[in-house]
């Protein structure tokens, strides 16, 4: 049986709208998607409809090729995003993307204020170049990477609301890790995601990022980042084991995979203006096979 029948999505226009919302999983969120896997086939679609907007979203915010301005691309969130929102309150869409979300949405029950903190965030990052302190970034972080976790949790099952602080943090870690790998990436698009005034207090300046040169004191910072990561993500794992059994081998992959990004920073000697930092295919491997045993073994 496949995903979308287990689930109960029978409708045809339905089902295209779940299989391109795993289109774009699959395509952009490699990870994400191995991880999604893990999941019982009924649970997956819902996990994709999650993702679908997210990127969706995000395309149209961080498309380097668009000749849109920010000014347009900011209308044209917007539009969309409120388009969607209504459809949300309305139980209903005609959207490609959304007719997956609000579905997901209406099932599971998921608050539309996840969604409109997510479009906030979005909508920051066509205003907002970089955040002076880490309770400024933290306003960013809660709608592009908490709310995320959150939205998760109906579908994953839980068996303690202190599921819900755990996936805050979480999906904090998960956020700050890609800030770590991609600060050479944001600089070209005219964002810094570290916090200027911990930047300060290592002796690093927005000028001497721009330079995109290594120095002992960028190694500093990154490391006290690195570090907090790591903080974030041990204060996050206990919270696993209060989602139904049957999920906790997805959500183990995905934290030991995302936040491994920090590990990988280290592998390269912090040379982020120059390498990518990229998780192996061994290290997938070994994350996944053990994982996928838990997850059979769960059903």
């Amino acid at each position: 049986m496949d995903e979308l029948t287990a689930a109960g999505i029978t409708d045809p226009e339905l089902r295209a709208s779940y299989q391109e919302c795993k289109r774009l999983n699959s395509l952009h969120g490699k990870t994400y998607y191995l991880a999604t896997l893990l999941l019982p086939p009924a649970k997956r679609p819902h996990v994709h409809a999650l993702y679908g907007f997210a990127r969706y979203a995000d395309e149209i915010v961080d498309d380097l090729s668009s000749t849109l301005s920010d000014e347009e691309k900011a209308v044209a969130l917007k539009n969309w995003g409120q388009a969607l929102l209504s459809d949300i309150n309305k139980g209903i869409s005609r959207d490609h993307i959304g007719r997956a979300l609000v579905d997901t949405v209406q099932r599971f029950q998921i608050p539309i204020e996840y969604f409109e903190s997510f479009l906030h965030s979005m909508e920051m990052d066509l205003t907002v170049s970089e955040y002076q302190s880490f309770d400024d970034l933290m306003e960013y972080v809660y709608g592009s990477a908490s709310v995320i976790g959150l939205q998760m949790l109906p579908i994953l099952g839980v068996t303690s609301k202190e599921a819900y602080v755990a996936a805050e943090k979480l999906g904090t870690a998960f956020q700050l890790a890609n800030f770590i790998r991609d600060v050479g990436e944001d600089l070209e698009r005219g964002r810094i995601y570290l916090p200027i005034e911990e930047l300060a207090s290592f002796g690093v300046s927005s000028e001497m990022l721009h330079e995109r040169v290594l120095t002992s004191q960028i190694r500093k910072a990154l490391e006290f980042q690195i570090a907090r990561v790591r903080k974030l993500q041990e204060e996050a794992t206990p919270g696993i084991a209060l989602l139904a059994p049957e999920s906790r081998a997805c959500i183990e992959a995905a934290s030991e995979l995302y936040c491994g990004i920090v590990d990988e920073v280290e592998k390269i000697d912090f040379e982020i203006f120059d390498k990518r930092a990229k998780t192996s295919t061994w290290r997938r491997i070994k994350v996944a096979i053990p994982a996928y045993l838990r997850a059979r073994a769960a059903r």
